[in-house]
């Protein structure tokens, strides 16, 4: 124990817009309370917030000076590591550091009555008792006899259990079936189960990493669908635990994480594994995040949050599907979760392994300049299954009808007759894109964003919805603009497809998933169970199911309405298409059975088909990087973009140009273009505004930054909002 300073003042970080530390009274506090949470007076409020600092004087008046308040000592500081990660994150995001904090801890500690609350239990064990009483359960107890198995698997942390599986554990809790695992408890360790036999491939790129550098190193795995990525993660992850560390796994999607979390499970049944996702609930995050920052968590899988985990014995980090733009966070600190954990390993010295079938064309670069080290795994790891033909349908000659060319539905029958699974790709939900009037041509616009109203089936007949600011309405029976009544659906959405396709294949078990259906907790989990088990005929999907599910009896897979990509104005347009079609296609043909993609597109001699049809990965991205540079754009340039949204164009472009006007003077090697429009440029009727900053160096850019947020901050910007995207990936 660290004795105290004479008068300690506490300097707290708050989560507040003002980049500033607090200063309070705290004649109770030691060093031992650096990182700690804490509840203060502020305002008229209390407010929950880390002691950073404790100093013997302030700028402040003494008088001025308000006492601390409960310092909580019932959970363990932050550690210094982790601090001085939100230091890096919020000085190179350039975002407050009391709000960084904020992000980091779980919900309920960032409430003042959380540390006085009891948390749920941590893990549940299988007694001997129960172990007797459970092999008697009758066989139409399924859930019971699923939860049973999956307890004699190992302790089942508390955060893994559903919603259904909770009662059943506190039954047999009140039964002696199952035991509480206080917190100091562990599991007891056992070995790893075995893993299948690695092809040539796979062992090579395992032993290529095992022989690299003992500390941080950033690693590329590049692997073509179905390679078996996940199992050298496996592996990777094993032989941390086996030098006593800990590991962090990251997934872009929450719909990901439960697939993973049973392979996991299963591999390593006797190790302590959590989940930090936005899935679970405040207690449930709480008593994962807390196992993890008290050493108790040996692996820890999870969406982009989850990088920030405090994990003391970490040893190795992992990013899968690296190249997914879910990885960056659009609120509050705008951070690429990818780059924090490249950081992060390197702070830490451990290595960090990105991978995908299709790396960012920044990995890619840094992959090829050396500054990564590249693996490659060009085959599936099955030995009997291929990589899919990918065949172009030409919709100019075979021309679709409600979504579906002739060579597709024929297809469709096909696989239907072989009793094989099929999936139908369209990534935009609802019925339609828009309602069309026939007479004039009106189309339905928001009339509080500069977007159009999506046409969405519902129990009660249709609606119109906005995807952007929620506005719903009923569709009018006469167009508003010439009162005609000749008013139908114009395009394809999730919906329609799924009404074409029942309409044509009567007689077939037809699923739709997107975020409609599958926003509920659990659903998506029981749909993919559904396919698994062979329940479903045809599947119906977005980008939900795109990446990362493994459907071995799925053998054809059909892309609808790919071509709207081709004529962005997003630069990166084509990059999220073919990575987008990659993995798509790459859930076909992952058994024995082959694989076919069926793309329909009015420009089956664009490049970027080309690519996709040769599996041309690195053709692709060498190209695109190719095009890239010749236009002075990332990843050959830093960017930094200021967003604005205010009530009026005047109010949003007035600030811009202010802002503008305040940086042209610090560094000319920076470039600051005009401000303009956001490609939807106004939302629940605000208008949106952007000005982007541009330069060669990052060091540089970072350097102007952060001269220029001081000049922000003075100006004027009542009734606005403000914020700075470092490294953008959306415009």
């Amino acid at each position: 124990m660290v004795a105290p300073l004479p008068n300690p003042i506490a300097r707290v970080a708050l989560d507040t817009p003002l980049d500033s530390l607090f200063d309070y009274l705290a004649p109770e506090a030691t060093a031992d309370d650096i990182g700690r949470r804490v509840e203060v007076p502020f305002g008229h409020r209390r407010q929950v917030g880390v002691l950073l600092e404790l100093v013997d004087r302030s700028d402040l008046p003494a008088a001025a000076l308000k006492p601390l308040g409960p310092i909580d000592r019932t959970t363990p500081p932050l550690p210094e590591e982790v601090l001085h990660l939100a230091r890096f994150a919020a000085g190179y995001y350039h975002h407050p550091l009391g709000s960084v904090l904020a992000g980091l801890l779980p919900p309920a500690l960032r409430r003042a009555e959380s540390s006085r609350r009891t948390p749920p239990p941590t893990a549940w064990r299988l007694t001997e008792e129960g172990q007797s009483a459970l092999a008697q359960l009758p066989a139409r107890a399924t859930a019971k006899r699923a939860l049973a198995e999956r307890l004699t698997q190992g302790p089942l942390a508390h955060a893994d259990a559903s919603d259904r599986e909770r009662p059943l554990l506190r039954d047999w809790l009140a039964k002696g079936w199952v035991v509480v695992l206080a917190p100091e408890d562990g599991p007891a360790d056992l070995p790893s189960v075995p893993g299948p036999a690695l092809n040539a491939q796979q062992q090579a790129v395992l032993d290529a990493f095992r022989a690299g550098p003992a500390g941080f190193a950033p690693w590329l795995l590049h692997g073509v669908t179905g390679s078996g990525k996940t199992e050298i993660y496996l592996n990777l992850v094993a032989d941390a635990l086996t030098q006593g560390r800990q590991a962090l796994v990251l997934v872009p999607e929450i719909h990901l994480t439960p697939q993973l979390t049973e392979r996991f499970a299963r591999r390593f049944p006797g190790r302590r594994l959590i989940g930090l996702h936005s899935g679970l609930n405040d207690g449930e995050r709480r008593a994962a995040w807390l196992d993890a920052l008290a050493g108790r968590a040996d692996i820890v899988l999870g969406t982009r949050l989850a990088v920030f985990t405090p994990l003391p014995r970490l040893g190795l980090i992992v990013v899968d599907e690296e190249h997914d733009g879910a990885y960056k966070q659009m609120e509050g600190m705008r951070y690429s979760a990818r780059d924090v954990a490249v950081w992060r390993g390197r702070q830490r010295d451990v290595p960090v392994l990105l991978g995908s079938a299709t790396p960012s064309l920044e990995s890619w670069r840094n992959a090829k300049a050396g500054r990564y080290r590249l693996l490659s795994l060009t085959r599936r790891a099955n030995a009997q299954a291929r990589l899919p033909r990918v065949d172009l349908v030409d919709s100019r000659t075979d021309r679709p009808k409600l979504g579906l060319s002739q060579r597709l539905v024929e297809a469709l029958t096909e696989r239907l007759e072989r009793a094989e699974q099929s999936l139908v790709f369209i990534n935009r939900r609802g019925y339609a894109p828009t309602l069309l009037c026939n007479g004039c041509g009106h189309v339905f616009p928001c009339p509080r964003c500069s977007a159009h109203l999506i046409l969405h089936r519902h129990s009660g007949g249709y609606r119109l919805l906005c995807h952007h600011c929620g506005l719903t309405a009923r569709p009018p029976d006469a167009c508003p603009q010439c009162g005609g009544l000749d008013l139908r659906a114009a395009g394809q959405g999730t919906q329609r497809v799924e009404e074409t396709l029942v309409e044509r294949f009567p007689e077939a078990r037809i699923l739709r998933i997107d975020r409609d259906t599958a926003g509920r907790k659990g659903a998506f989990a029981a749909m993919r169970e559904q396919v698994e088990a062979r329940q479903v005929d045809i599947l119906v999907g977005t980008q939900i199911v795109a990446k990362g599910h493994d459907f071995p009896h799925l053998t054809l897979v059909g892309v609808i309405g790919a071509d709207q990509a081709l004529i962005s104005p997003d630069f990166r347009a084509t990059e999220r298409l073919f990575a987008q079609l990659m993995q798509v296609a790459g859930r076909a043909g992952r058994a024995e059975r082959p694989g076919e993609v069926l793309i329909q597109t009015g420009y089956p001699g664009h490049p970027l088909y080309q690519a996709l049809a040769r599996h041309d990965y690195p053709g692709f991205a060498d190209a695109t990087l190719k095009e890239r540079r010749g236009a002075d754009a990332p990843p050959f340039v830093s960017q930094a973009l200021l967003r604005v949204d205010a009530g009026s164009e005047e109010a949003a472009l007035g600030f811009l140009l202010a802002a503008r006007e305040a940086g042209t003077s610090l560094d000319p090697g920076v470039l600051l273009f005009d401000p303009v429009p956001a490609l939807l440029a106004r939302v629940a009727n605000r208008h949106r505004y952007q000005l982007l900053l541009q330069c060669p160096a990052r060091a540089r850019l970072r350097a102007f930054l952060s001269a220029w947020m001081t000049r922000l901050a003075a100006l004027p910007a009542r009734g606005l909002r403000w914020s700075l995207d470092v490294d953008p990936v959306d415009y």
